[in-house]
């Protein structure tokens, strides 16, 4: 899809949101659509993508498997559309195939 018919079905999928951003808070209505579709751009990644770009994240910052599997199995409870569980076992799996 391009970019502006993008901008036109996220604009009036959200205008309410974008309405209430507007008044609560300084952004225009072009930087509050501006940050609706970043938003949403970050939750419609995949349980798979976020797991495994979690994973490269927390391993740059250097910590370990154990860790890093905790803190993700952790994680994925708080996204807004939480995936079913996942056992540490199927976290190593989606990283490591």
């Amino acid at each position: 899809m391009r970019n502006g018919l993008h901008y036109l079905r996220i604009y009036r999928v959200h205008d309410e949101l974008v309405d209430h951003l507007t008044r609560s808070t300084p952004l225009s209505r072009g930087e509050a659509l501006r940050v609706i579709q970043d938003v949403l751009a970050y939750f419609d990644e995949t349980t798979v993508e976020y797991v495994r770009r979690r994973h490269r994240e927390l391993q740059a910052q250097g910590l370990v498997n154990a860790e890093i599997f905790g803190r993700i199995e952790a994680d994925l409870k708080y996204r807004a559309v939480a995936p079913p569980e996942l056992t540490l076992r199927q976290l190593r799996r989606i990283v490591y195939g």
